[in-house]
């Protein structure tokens, strides 16, 4: 018979209860009244297990429903001994059925409070779910990248709308190697702390790759999570003190609004490291928010890169190249031609890169892509190569493949497997590949030049950092973008643009493809300049493999 518990041992119970949460993070906290059997457990266990309650009267035979039946009478026969008062401890391991009805191994230990007069007060504890033990980040306590993933994979199987946001430190590096790894580490638990100690109970925060960590909001209000970042991003710009040194840091953050449930975990990461990405790369640190505005048929822009995203792992179904042809200056001849990615399905129609490329390019999916972009350029190539000796295929590159440290083996490997002339392939880069240390970026570059494979600096001048990356890196092609030619049948400083462009490149060696050729104007004003190629819609749009084999660029 239940006797129902009165407000003011409830009072005690709850304060107990929140103690014992501060010290056992990371597991699921449960005490009971054993006067009343009136116990309360964790919210994370009440989700967890579809527990009825955080308060439950009875809660041991509602968890011992839960416990596998293999284990139950070791699990009941130790409960009641709690409750007989023959133990004070409680130890031991059993599988316990989760809210998805799979088991999980879960490590529970337990200990007798006595009361004031010395007669057993409260059995509390802590349950260890070691499924997810190894969602936990060793440095910080906090959850890691996996359980973030989890806990986004969860929220998206219940349509619970939240607002996602990743933050990190720039530069970090920097303080690794004036201070040392160990006052690294130092930097990285304060830092956890203190983000953790903002945001409270209104979500959760992980510890996520490198220097950056990640918060879900319980609030579907971005605006209070843009005023938590700007908070926390200023007071590390005051400095703080890590181990008596005083430090300033500065910080990056991209924000998203998880509302769609019609996409994965890996989607909403992979937006939300986009965001990030910009925050860092161009906006110093000014929070940006993922734009998810319908895109027609009421789809939104998240819904249209999970699609997109998952086509990779679909054997790249939707994905194909357009070539748009690359002509010598004078001759207008073809000498070459740039691959273009385009994706498309029923649904959406043909998408152009700018609308996907920015956000996979930071997804771990992308060099598996970029391999198939290689790879299918190249076969597409070695039939144009049958009617035309000396054809080069322009690949574009991103400077997420470029970092990473198998990068020139793989492309090697894939000119020998295609049976592909090196000295064919020119690969282009942008001015993002700044972002790169440009040192290791030289050494990948002196690799595969000494192969035979030829570079290009694409949309050159639209960056700050075009110049001193063309004069740092041995480019062979130096392609000037379209908006320094548009207005070059009518304007003077253009036209002096041009020169001075095309003085730069060849006291380097390399050559000039001007891009956004479009008129005749343009054409016979820009050949009386050392323009080495042209490229642009006045010689043809991007067309498929079959309609540049049939041109009459490739005609006898």
């Amino acid at each position: 018979m239940i006797v129902e518990i009165p407000e003011s041992s409830k009072k005690q119970l709850d304060a107990l209860f929140e103690i014992l949460s501060i010290v056992a993070e990371g597991t699921y906290v449960y005490l009971c009244d054993l006067d009343y059997d009136f116990s309360r457990w964790s919210r994370a266990a009440v989700e967890t297990f579809d527990l009825p309650s955080e308060y439950m009267y009875n809660a041991g035979e509602i968890w011992e429903e839960h416990v596998h039946p293999e284990d139950r009478e070791a699990y009941h026969a130790s409960i009641e001994e709690i409750f007989a008062g023959k133990v004070t401890q409680h130890d031991m391991q059993y599988r316990a059925q989760k809210s998805d009805w799979d088991y999980v191994v879960c490590t529970c230990r337990g200990l007798v409070i006595n009361g004031p007069q010395g007669k057993p007060k409260y059995f509390g504890g802590i349950i260890r779910n070691q499924g997810v033990s190894a969602n936990i980040d060793a440095l910080t306590g906090l959850r890691n990248l996996y359980g973030f993933f989890e806990d986004v994979a969860n929220l998206i199987e219940r349509a619970q709308t939240a607002v996602l946001c990743m933050i990190g430190i720039s530069s970090f590096t920097e303080i690794n190697e004036m201070y040392g790894y160990h006052f690294g580490n130092l930097v990285l638990q304060k830092f956890g702390r203190y983000l953790r100690d903002q945001i409270g109970n209104k979500g959760c925060v992980y510890r996520m790759d490198g220097t950056k960590f990640s918060v879900i909001s319980s609030t579907s209000d971005i605006e209070t999570m843009k005023r938590v970042y700007r908070e926390f991003r200023e007071y590390f710009q005051k400095g703080v003190k890590v181990d008596g040194k005083f430090l300033s840091m500065h910080l990056n953050a991209g924000i998203l609004k998880l509302d769609n449930f019609e996409i994965d975990d890996q989607t909403a990461y992979a937006c939300l490291n986009f965001a990030y990405g910009e925050s860092k790369i161009r906006r110093q640190g000014d929070v940006v928010e993922f734009q998810n505005q319908l895109t027609g048929e009421k789809q939104s822009n998240l819904e249209r890169i999970h699609v997109i995203r998952n086509s990779i792992v679909q054997d790249f179904q939707g994905f194909y190249l357009l070539y748009q042809p690359v002509v010598h200056a004078q001759t207008e001849q073809l000498v070459g031609a740039e691959a273009l990615i385009r994706w498309k399905n029923d649904f959406y129609g043909c998408v152009v890169p700018d609308l996907f490329i920015p956000v996979l390019e930071r997804d771990a999916l992308f060099p598996k892509l970029g391999k198939w972009i290689l790879r299918t350029a190249l076969r597409g190539a070695k039939q144009i190569l049958e009617k035309k000796p000396g054809f080069i295929i322009n690949v574009n590159l991103s400077y997420s493949q470029l970092e990473k440290p198998d990068f020139a083996d793989m492309v090697i490997g894939i000119l020998e497997e295609e049976q592909f002339p090196p000295g064919n392939l020119c690969l282009e880069v942008t001015e993002r590949c700044k972002l790169l240390d440009l040192s290791l970026l030289k050494n990948v570059i002196a690799c595969l030049r000494a192969k035979g494979i030829q570079f290009a600096l694409d949309d050159f001048g639209t960056g700050f950092s075009s110049l001193g990356i063309a004069k740092t890196l041995p480019f062979d092609i130096i392609k000037i973008d379209r908006s320094f030619v548009m207005d070059i049948e009518e304007s003077d400083r253009d036209r002096e643009l041009i020169a001075r462009f095309t003085e730069f490149a060849a006291s380097f060696g390399a050559g000039i493809c001007v891009e956004g050729i479009e008129t005749t104007g343009m054409r016979d004003i820009l050949q009386n300049y050392s323009v080495s190629s042209f490229q642009g819609y006045y010689y043809s749009k991007p067309v498929t493999l079959e309609e540049l084999l049939n041109s009459r660029f490739l005609k006898p």
